[in-house]
């Protein structure tokens, strides 16, 4: 499952939910959370099991942000959706192996067996548990984080520094999720960038994310998604390169160490290649 980008619509909007079909992201997050309001979640509900039931081509991967696990929402979100089959579940409020667990039984249990992306980062006791998805990766689709949740749960101010990077403890957070993801050996995700309207912003910040190591990043507005496609699509030069690099060690299956346009690549090398070519399409 190709998750460079995902666009979230609020699930109480029929029209986004439609018109986001046609945008370009790779996939949809229906918001029951969130983005709808408590007395406005039973309609919301109707029209995102409608709206799974009607769109039988999934060319855009539908997923559903459910509402957390200790809350009274989930068991209503779960018996509304499950019918529909979305592609994914978007875990709020995720607290490591044992939170999947519990979603997965839950899951199970209205016999709906799709992946999970959890995100982990959102309260205290969860950035503690980043490094513990190993045991239930089969469970996942990916880890992505946020930077909104988890300073309201502490009482921080913010995030963010005044020029729009993250403070000290939100990088840690984001690091984490990063080697946490990566640990688990499935595709990190980066968070949304909530200026929606500084594209120019957002192509350095999903750059930074591509030259990190995150795979995709969640978005929260159509603008947003030809500049995060952009920036985790490999360039043809980098594609080229892979190739070369992919062709070399298998010309020389016994060699550590090669020499490739006047430069030495080993295995390091190989691996990072044959992510560059998966990113491609090409893995």
């Amino acid at each position: 499952m190709r998750l460079r980008s995902l666009l979230f619509v609020p699930g109480d909007r029929l029209e986004r939910m439609e018109k986001a079909l046609g945008l370009g992201a790779d996939a949809l997050i229906l918001d029951l959370e969130d983005a709808v309001a408590a007395d406005a979640r039973p309609k919301a509900r109707e029209m995102v099991a409608d709206f799974l039931a009607a769109t039988t081509d999934r060319a855009v991967k539908l997923f559903v942000r459910v509402n957390p696990l200790d809350s009274q929402d989930i068991a209503l979100d779960l018996r509304a959706i499950a019918p529909g089959k979305p592609d994914g579940i978007v875990f709020p409020k995720a607290e490591g192996a044992a939170s999947i667990e519990a979603l997965g039984n839950r899951m199970a249990a209205r016999e709906l067996f799709v992946p999970i992306l959890p995100i982990a980062s959102e309260t205290p006791a969860a950035v503690f548990q980043l490094g513990n998805y190993g045991p239930v990766a089969h469970r996942l689709c990916g880890l992505t984080w946020g930077a909104e949740d988890l300073p309201a749960a502490i009482g921080a101010a913010t995030s963010r520094e005044e020029d729009g990077s993250y403070t000290a403890p939100y990088e840690i957070a984001r690091a984490l999720t990063l080697f946490g993801a990566h640990a688990a050996g499935v595709p990190a995700i980066e968070t949304v960038f909530p200026a929606f309207r500084d594209l120019d912003g957002l192509a350095r910040y999903a750059g930074r994310a591509a030259r990190d190591g995150f795979t995709g990043m969640m978005a929260i507005h159509p603008a947003q998604i030809a500049p995060i496609n952009a920036a985790f699509t490999p360039s043809e030069q980098a594609v080229a390169h892979a190739r070369a690099v992919v062709a070399a060690f298998a010309a020389n299956p016994g060699a550590g160490a090669l020499q490739l346009d006047g430069r030495m690549i080993d295995a390091p090398h190989l691996k990072q290649a044959r992510r560059t070519l998966a990113l491609a399409g090409e893995g």
